[in-house]
């Protein structure tokens, strides 16, 4: 049987790119060189019940060795989930590193960046709390809680070794912003706010917290209890001062345009002034909106680009007529075919549909449209 020999031609793909010369190289080399910063880490390892017993001692003063930053988000694991992670841990298979950072103001304690929902986890097991469910493997341990598991059992568990890369105290805050921001890119770690906490934590970070706390932004904005988890209502307040403050400035990239403001504000913010157009703003929307910022009454939960059309929109209108009261009853409009097509299709980052349905409500108020 004869065999035919292969074509010798070169693979597409690589036809697409031309040779790299020379002096692109030496190029590319510079760029590495110039943009190469120290990152000086170390690789730790610690016995599960070494682990809990140093983030759990002195957790109420706050001088736990390892800690949880409040920029993290709430537990979210489910007991399924959480008994998918100790099941993986009983069978010895490979468990991802966690990743913790050390930098002078935390005063040598470690900072939990990634592996906040498994060392929690580690803790509800050791302390009881967590009841195994829906095991794929050892299914005869199914109702299992720590302390049913055999005593040579626990003690096998409690000397299994965790492995952690740190981050040292030698490496720059670009350093640790770019890790940090890197390592949660995936939506299934951190949500874009929650990660920004972790990057730009600081005063302003606080007062958007604050502000997202209001009770009257809450009642006239439902949100789900899942998007209430993932930092919903700090985005949605930060989105408003932002766009207040800069909307004709919006381009392209929700994320990037809320994150450069962010690292601004970090500098310098009016607090009072801010505060108090926030809560003016709600006023108003209290005053003048059957609903609030929900479609309807019954509607349960409040869509971003709907939000942020009202508040923006009713503060950009308040700027220019502090006294404003509405010419026309704003169901007049606000049920409208124009303004339901402005706030329907998300269309976040599309220029043209942030600043018409911001704009739309502002001069529907003004009595300008």
């Amino acid at each position: 049987m004869s065999i035919k020999s292969k074509s010798n031609k070169s693979t597409p793909q690589l036809e697409l790119f031309p040779r790299i010369s020379e002096i692109d190289q030496a190029e590319g080399e510079k760029q590495i060189a110039e943009l190469q910063k120290i990152v000086d880490y170390e690789i730790k390892e610690y016995t599960i019940e070494l682990l809990v017993h140093k983030y759990k001692e002195g957790e109420a003063s706050e001088t736990n060795d390892i800690f949880i930053p409040k920029y993290q988000r709430k537990f979210i694991w489910d007991e399924s989930k959480q008994s998918l992670f100790i099941e993986s841990l009983l069978l010895g298979l490979p468990i991802p590193y966690m990743f913790t950072a050390d930098s002078p103001e935390n005063e040598g304690r470690s900072e939990i960046v990634d592996g906040s929902q498994r060392l929690r986890t580690l803790r509800y097991f050791l302390e009881n709390k967590l009841v195994l469910v829906n095991l794929e493997k050892l299914t005869k341990i199914e109702g299992f809680r720590f302390c049913d598991l055999p005593l040579s059992r626990q003690r096998r568990f409690k000397k299994k070794t965790i492995r952690l890369i740190e981050l040292t105290d030698k490496a720059d805050w670009e350093v640790r912003k770019d890790i940090f921001s890197r390592i949660n890119k995936t939506p299934s770690l951190l949500s874009d706010m929650e990660v920004r906490r972790g990057v730009y934590e600081g005063k302003f970070l606080d007062f958007i917290q604050e502000c997202a706390g209001n009770i009257k932004l809450h009642m006239l904005c439902p949100v789900s209890e899942k998007r209430t988890e993932r930092e919903e209502y700090a985005e949605m307040v930060l989105r408003f001062f932002a766009y207040s403050d800069r909307y004709m400035k919006f381009v392209h990239r929700v994320d990037e345009f809320l994150n450069t403001y962010t690292e601004d504000m970090s500098k310098y913010f009016d607090a009072t002034q801010m505060a108090e157009d926030f809560e003016n703003m709600l006023d108003f929307v209290e005053k003048h909106f059957p609903y609030g910022f929900k479609k309807t009454e019954n509607h349960a939960s409040t869509p971003r680009v709907r939000f942020e059309a009202i508040s923006v929109g009713v503060n950009l209108a308040l700027k220019e007529r502090p006294n404003l009261k509405p010419s026309i009853p704003v169901v007049e409009w606000l049920e409208s075919i124009t303004f339901l097509d402005q706030v329907t299709t998300d269309a976040a980052n599309n220029r043209k549909k942030v600043l018409g349905r911001i704009q739309f409500v502002r001069d529907k108020l003004l009595g300008t449209r």
